[in-house]
């Protein structure tokens, strides 16, 4: 649905969504790297064929203790609209919309290679 900005010019809702997605992605990359995750990556998904975020960051834990830590961090400062795996805790996922997050234990990463799987996804440096 089309967003009024002006009385002239009105621009798609996809377009604003973007820098605003983009900013909470780094945020929640930044709140992870602050937790000791590992391998933080941010990949732009907003033009691959899942539409599902328009950006996933993927982060290693080394135990259960430590991906509970990093997804509580994200969980306390920004509302998420759900969260997933916090029993088994290897791997987390909180959803927050326009941006996934992927808490993964190491092994897990190695074996499930969401990077690779997205590789057409590109990167997003913070």
């Amino acid at each position: 649905m089309p967003k009024l900005v002006s009385r002239r010019k009105i621009i798609p809702q996809s377009a604003i969504r973007i820098p605003q997605s983009k900013q909470l992605a780094v945020s929640c990359a930044k709140l992870a790297h602050k937790k000791k995750a590992q391998d933080v990556v941010i990949l732009n998904m907003a033009k691959t064929p899942l539409q599902i975020a328009d950006y996933f960051l993927i982060a290693s834990g080394t135990n259960k203790k430590q991906n509970l830590a990093i997804a509580e961090e994200i969980s306390n400062k920004f509302t998420p609209l759900s969260v997933q795996g916090i029993e088994e805790g290897s791997w987390i996922v909180v959803d927050l919309g326009s941006v996934v997050v992927h808490i993964m234990h190491e092994q897990l990463r190695k074996f499930y290679d969401l990077e690779f799987i997205w590789q057409d996804a590109p990167r997003v440096r913070f």
